[in-house]
């Protein structure tokens, strides 16, 4: 059997600049020293950004790496408003998403309270069918940008499988995000539990 070959998309959240102690760029950065192709594009005015423009700019980055011929299927990992954007303005792709790894969404309310995204808080959010059962949340107990806590919000009612590590806040630079072991490794073996990490 010939060995499939993923590529990965890491799509950021809002006023993120990519910065190089956040665990995307460093979990960017370690897998293309594996060798493995990654976008990790800087989404449009990420200050003050339009859905029409982060969803554009994901579908670009999905037809990079499919162009390449070199990947057979590709990783969405989605960290913060991405999670809605993913949710609510999933671009189509001929390029198979294989799994998608939803981290630490605002929630609908906390967004819709902020005039630069509540775009994204009004988008219809549902997992898309093609992403069904190839689709996990990661979220922490004490996320100040979701208070009510993600399993909550979008857990059951979207039927996720969630995992929630105590503790971690918004998953930032702030709360020690930072270096992720086991999501790397995830990323090399799904089998993989995602933990918190320093555990």
């Amino acid at each position: 059997m010939t060995a499939r070959h993923s590529g990965f998309l890491l799509l950021h959240g809002w006023q993120n600049e990519r910065p190089p102690e956040h665990w995307q760029h460093l979990t960017a950065r370690a897998l293309r020293d594996r060798g493995v192709l990654v976008e990790y594009p800087q989404l449009p005015s990420p200050h003050s950004p339009f859905v029409s423009e982060w969803s554009a700019s994901v579908l670009d980055a999905l037809g990079r790496l499919h162009d390449t011929d070199r990947v057979d299927d590709v990783v969405v990992i989605a960290h913060s408003l991405s999670v809605l954007l993913w949710l609510g303005a999933r671009p189509d792709s001929p390029v198979e998403i294989s799994r998608v790894l939803l981290v630490a969404p605002p929630s609908v309310e906390v967004a819709a309270g902020f005039a630069e995204i509540a775009a994204f808080a009004a988008l219809p959010l549902a997992v898309s069918p093609i992403d069904a059962g190839r689709t996990t949340l990661v979220a922490s107990d004490d996320d100040p940008f979701n208070p009510d806590g993600a399993e909550s919000s979008f857990g059951r009612p979207l039927s996720l499988p969630t995992i929630v590590l105590p503790g971690q806040g918004h998953f930032t630079p702030d709360s020690g995000y930072g270096e992720w072991p086991s999501l790397l490794e995830w990323c090399a073996d799904p089998a993989t539990r995602i933990r918190s990490r320093e555990a």
